[in-house]
């Protein structure tokens, strides 16, 4: 009979080995390559001393391929639940220093046990990234392994916020789960995104670079500037895993637990009937010039602090967290400094994203409106504007949190109901005294309209300016729409921060509903 000084020691091994991971060779390479290992990740997103592992001893069921005679503890991903600032979160860190973090069926159960753990107890779900893709050796089997995984993600969807980071490798169907995630950070030069690799392409196109002379690699197909630029799969991008994690827990502060759960409301020291002066002079007096909408929001949130999402996709729309008197929203803004903030395909599937996973988890939202409408244009129109459009418009219609509208500037056309109108379920709509509220701006209304009286004016020059003052006085502000309650308050730009503090304060026992259905038929 085995002694307990023996199984203690037993024990102690194998927890030793796991530990190692691939061992200190490939700990090594991980480091040379600039990236952390999967559990120096993990000691970094939790709060010390709080991680739980679970599944440490498991290992693959694997007899092919000599892969009986190649097993490692854990498998290749670590798992389990820890806290961040004191909050319960569920996590998993692929290992690339084992089997280059390859997905077999055991490494995908592992997975699955903490995501099912994590909508059970409602707490949120990080999943760390590193990994060269399927275990080909186990077949079908590691194929099997993601299909389960990609199920827990769509019904895990607007119950408990799921974070990815991408901090190596992701190739292949392992994108899929990240991409059904809220939110993917990047990791700046040692990540890449890519469904197909650089050797397919290259064997496909009988080409090693692009047409203007650019090597294809992963880098080039899903590096963290492609996904952030060019393709808005990606949310944020660390300039390492260090800055990587950091952004994770700043995004988490802004959300709840759970889709039952109200955000986190955090003590404020700014002031919130604080007036900013300055807001008197953003916006130019030329209505056809632009301005930063972000000056506005840096100016009315609490200590300008921003956490803007997608920031360099779609600029035209400006997306994001702040907190106004320590309550968290999802701020969305048109941006006049880009095409002029006018919605096009990209702005509007943004905005719409962001929108949605906002009212998913009880987060008010503040919409910042200055639109001259949606993109015109014959690619506009075969790039499905109407389709993409149309999800921007459903999303606001079905959000039922608070919202809480500011006309800075022009609210013309189609856009202006798009963009949380009172006519969609706005709360509470303010504008300012410059607001411009008209079907399209009071040029093209009045060349339209007028047409016909300019062309046979003495002077139609002449004409036509006074009839376009005229219609601007009348149709172009804020005062016609105001008669007929489609916005509450004309309000000075200075008041802006009290009176969207007085608006949400009102709003924190809103209860909105939707008809019952299994789901409604959003246009994709």
């Amino acid at each position: 009979m085995r002694s307990i000084e023996a199984i203690r020691k037993e024990l102690e091994k194998r927890r030793s080995e796991a530990l190692l991971g691939g061992g200190a060779e490939k700990i090594e390479k991980q480091h040379k390559e600039g990236k952390l290992t999967a559990r120096e990740r993990l000691d970094l997103l939790l709060d010390k001393g709080s991680f739980v592992e679970l599944d440490q001893f498991v290992t693959h069921r694997c007899h092919d391929f000599g892969m009986e005679k190649r097993k490692f503890w854990g498998d290749g991903v670590v798992t389990g639940y820890g806290r961040i600032d004191g909050r319960l979160v569920y996590v998993f860190s692929q290992d690339f220093t084992v089997f280059g973090g390859a997905l077999g069926m055991a490494f995908a159960e592992k997975i699955c046990k903490i995501m099912d753990l994590a909508m059970k107890t409602g707490a949120p779900v990080i999943g760390l990234n590193d990994s060269g893709g399927a275990r080909i050796q186990e077949g079908v089997e590691s194929l099997a392994g993601y299909a389960y995984i990609f199920l827990r993600n769509v019904l895990a969807s607007g119950v408990i916020p799921q974070i990815s980071a991408i901090m190596g490798p992701c190739a292949g169907g392992a994108v899929y789960s990240p991409a059904m995630t809220d939110f993917i950070i990047m990791t700046k030069k040692t990540s890449y995104m890519h469904i197909t690799g650089p050797d397919v392409i290259r064997a496909a196109l009988k080409k090693t670079e692009t047409a203007d002379g650019r090597p294809i690699t992963s880098e080039l197909l899903g590096g963290s500037k492609v996904h952030m630029e060019k393709s808005g799969v990606a949310h944020f991008a660390g300039e390492n895993d260090e800055d990587t994690i950091r952004i994770i827990k700043e995004l988490l502060a802004f959300l709840p637990q759970n889709n039952r759960e109200k955000p986190p409301v955090i003590p404020c020291t700014d002031d919130p009937r604080r007036m900013d002066e300055s807001l008197k002079t953003v916006i130019p007096e030329d209505s056809k010039k632009a301005y930063d909408m972000k000056k506005i929001i840096w100016s009315v949130v609490d200590h300008g602090y921003f956490l803007e999402v997608q920031k360099d996709w779609a600029k035209n729309i400006v997306v994001g967290f702040a907190r106004f008197n320590g309550m968290p929203v999802g701020i969305v803004a048109n941006q006049p400094n880009w095409l002029a903030g006018a919605l096009d395909p990209d702005s509007s599937v943004k905005a719409a994203r962001f929108v949605r996973f906002c009212d998913c988890f009880n987060i008010p939202i503040v919409t910042f409106v200055d639109v001259p409408g949606f993109l015109p244009g014959i690619d506009m129109e075969e790039r499905g504007i109407i389709r993409h459009g149309a999800k921007l418009l459903y999303a606001y219609c079905e959000a039922t949190v608070p919202k809480v509208t500011v006309i800075t500037r022009k609210g013309y056309g189609g856009a202006y109901d798009v963009m949380s109108s009172k006519h969609i379920r706005g709360d509470i709509n303010y504008c300012y005294p410059n607001a411009e509220i008209a079907v399209m701006g009071a040029e093209g209304a009045v060349n339209i309209i007028f047409r016909n009286e300019i062309k046979e004016a003495e002077n139609p020059e002449e004409t036509r300016q006074r009839l376009v003052e005229e219609y601007q006085l009348k149709f172009a502000s804020p005062y016609k729409a105001a008669e007929l309650g489609y916005v509450d308050e004309i309000i000075e730009p200075e008041e802006t921060r009290p009176k969207i503090i007085q608006a949400l304060e009102i709003l924190k026992t809103k209860v909105d509903t939707n008809p019952w259905r299994k789901h409604g038929n959003i246009p994709l």
